[in-house]
């Protein structure tokens, strides 16, 4: 399948924490389609399921967030308390990706696809979009785009301080927009009528005292998602986005032990691309 060199495709993945293996349920029906996608851009956990689309590995992240949601490795509040990080990195972004589950860097590299994550820059307050060419030497780029506020510490990477990219742009159409790709598919894990709450002020000015720019985007987050969810609606009457994203509220929980509510929210994700799949292939087509 081709599509107009004068109309670069991109895939922009919104974040979610454990609501995003719907994402992950709908990557694992488009990779089979070799769709012409030129760029995907991914916030928190909808980069880390980007990245295994990118390196074709259908199936990888369902098999990693299965077999060890209970695990304590991959989350634990008694290691928040201890360490002041939900998680272990050392887990997460060496054991899983180098030997428990590899993750296959040549095919990313090969793929044709530039891949991209957003982070927040805790000193300039400003979403950073950042390209990976390499996953294994750029591995802190993705962690860093997927560092929760408040539960992880900031992520030292390319000289600048940075957390969840989903802290100023949950969902980076805009800003693809700007790097060249004039068409997308944007996957949500929200319905339309999803409304993000306000951030509480005091908790975000106390922990995050030393970084005032990062609070005022961090509160305005709120703001920018609502618009950025006109944004898409305009972009689809304009034929310019093509959106997938669930009718109603993903029943799962930002983080999760459960692994039957991991296959909860990518059995959605698939069921809802297969859904699609027929519109979005004459969409591509129209290019």
């Amino acid at each position: 399948m081709t599509t107009s060199s004068s109309h670069r495709l991109g895939l922009v993945l919104e974040g979610g924490g454990f609501r995003a293996h719907y994402t992950a349920g709908v990557l694992d029906v488009l990779i089979d389609e070799a769709l012409p996608i030129a760029g995907v851009i991914g916030v928190s956990m909808g980069a880390i399921h980007g990245a295994s689309f990118v390196s074709g590995q259908k199936g990888r992240s369902l098999e990693i967030y299965t077999r060890y949601a209970a695990d304590e490795r991959l989350w634990s509040l008694w290691r928040w308390v201890r360490t002041g990080n939900l998680i272990d990195p050392q887990f997460c972004y060496h054991d899983i990706p180098d030997r428990i589950v590899p993750f296959d860097e040549e095919t990313f590299e090969k793929s044709g696809m530039a891949f991209y994550v957003c982070a927040s820059n805790l000193e300039t307050g400003r979403a950073e979009y950042l390209r990976l060419p390499n996953l294994t030497d750029d591995i802190d780029g993705l962690r860093a785009s997927a560092s929760l506020p408040y539960v992880s510490p900031a992520v030292e990477f390319r000289g600048m301080k940075l957390l969840d990219g989903g802290c100023t742009d949950r969902i980076p159409l805009a800003a693809f927009e700007r790097l060249g790709y004039t068409r997308n598919i944007v996957i949500q894990t929200h319905p339309r009528e999803h409304a993000v709450r306000d951030r509480d002020a005091w908790a975000a000015k106390w922990w995050y005292r030393k970084y005032p720019k990062f609070v005022e985007s961090f509160q305005k987050s709120p703001e920018v998602y609502e618009a950025t969810q006109r944004l898409i609606d305009e972009r689809v009457k304009e034929g310019r986005v093509f959106s997938i994203r669930p009718e109603r509220a993903i029943p799962v929980g930002r983080l999760t032990r459960d692994p039957e509510d991991v296959r909860r929210a990518y059995d959605l994700g698939a069921r809802d691309a297969k859904k699609a799949l027929p519109a979005l292939l004459q969409w591509v087509n129209r290019a």
